[in-house]
């Protein structure tokens, strides 16, 4: 899988932009703060994740003064050419087509675009609340799950339905409501129960993949230093819960329980990596998850996803970028950075984002 050409229109500070990085090799970013670096991986990104990795609104991606961003991406699966469209609105619903058909959940879009990335916001991960570790356990089993894209869009779905009628009921349990409440409590534990095991086996799955990433990066050799397990707000399963919560979710007008609530533990020789590490710790934690993930799908799918390394290697000593670099396979890479590069990257392409020109056709 390779990214051959992306053409952009009124994405971030850009009205209109070409770019053509190596498709198999490593393209390095360069140029001045504020020339837009990280704007032009984060567009590489959305059209594998349907969001920003920097955690920005999707209004955000829009250019001043504009009403909507253009994304047009041109890939190679072996032979087999991808086309990938997406628009991105400020007044109605953001849209993505793949090869002219519509994309309608992460999975689609995982396929075809399928990204692994690494940046200094990464940290945020650990020490930050329990959505980013839910995004980024969700985001690798789209990569990772075929079927997994799906259960999680019905997951999301379920819950913004379940909100709306609890809110709608102004906390009373009429009849209407509570029949209502029934089908999608009945949904919730299908889909919901599904997801949680789903997410389970897949920490089972990167044990020794994460220990491994974090002793390589860090230089440790001391085993089992890093593990990540499963917080559930439903151990026990859904229906208990959800019946459990139903007069409480009614007084606050929202979903209290399920996977949209659920947590990742992570833990540092015993310690709570999320509270208890120290700063280097974490970040060292966090792109071991990353790596984990990024290293699993290389090996699901017989070729890495596509790497995008957003300015990490400042946040790097240069033992543990070289480190990093070492434990990375061959593939098509996205590197921007502000800081020499650590031994071991050999860039087959170097383009300054502040002379990218617009294509005539």
């Amino acid at each position: 899988m390779g990214l051959h050409r992306l053409e952009l229109t009124d994405f971030r500070p850009f009205a209109s932009l070409v770019f053509s990085p190596d498709p198999d090799g490593t393209t390095i970013l360069t140029g001045p703060n504020g020339t837009g670096k990280t704007s032009l991986l984060e567009a590489v990104a959305y059209l594998g994740l349907g969001r920003s990795f920097r955690g920005s609104p999707r209004e955000a991606m829009i250019r001043n003064g504009a009403e909507a961003s253009i994304l047009r991406a041109e890939l190679l699966d072996g032979d087999r050419p991808i086309l990938v469209e997406a628009e991105i609105s400020r007044s109605s619903r953001s849209r993505m087509q793949i090869n002219r058909q519509a994309v309608r959940s992460r999975r689609d879009m995982a396929e075809a675009v399928p990204v692994s990335t690494f940046c200094p916001d990464d940290m945020g991960v650990v020490q930050g609340g329990p959505a980013g570790r839910r995004d980024l356990i969700d985001d690798a089993l789209a990569l990772l799950d075929p079927a997994a894209g799906s259960v999680i869009a019905v997951v999301e779905k379920t819950v913004t339905q379940r909100n709306a009628l609890l809110r709608q009921s102004g906390g009373r349990l009429t009849d209407d409501v509570a029949t209502t409440l029934d089908v999608w409590d009945d949904r919730l534990t299908e889909s919901g129960d599904r997801l949680v095991a789903m997410r389970r086996a897949l920490l089972d799955d990167l044990t020794d993949p994460i220990d491994h990433a974090y002793r390589a990066l860090a230089g440790a050799t001391k085993p089992q230093m890093a593990t990540a397990g499963y917080e559930a707000t439903a151990p026990e399963g859904l229906a208990a819960s959800l019946a459990a919560n139903r007069s409480e979710d009614l007084r606050r007008g929202v979903t209290s329980t399920g996977p949209h609530r659920d947590d990742i533990a992570l833990v540092l020789s015993g310690r709570d990596a999320r509270t208890q590490a120290s700063q280097g710790e974490q970040r060292t934690f966090a792109l071991a998850l990353r790596l984990a993930v990024h290293l699993a799908a290389a090996e699901r799918h017989g070729s890495p996803p596509i790497l995008i390394l957003d300015d990490v290697f400042s946040e790097l000593d240069p033992d543990r970028g070289r480190r990093l670099v070492a434990e990375l396979p061959a593939g098509q890479t996205l590197v921007s950075t502000a800081s020499p590069l650590p031994a071991g990257i050999a860039p087959t392409s170097v383009i300054d984002v502040a002379q990218l020109l617009v294509a005539d056709g």
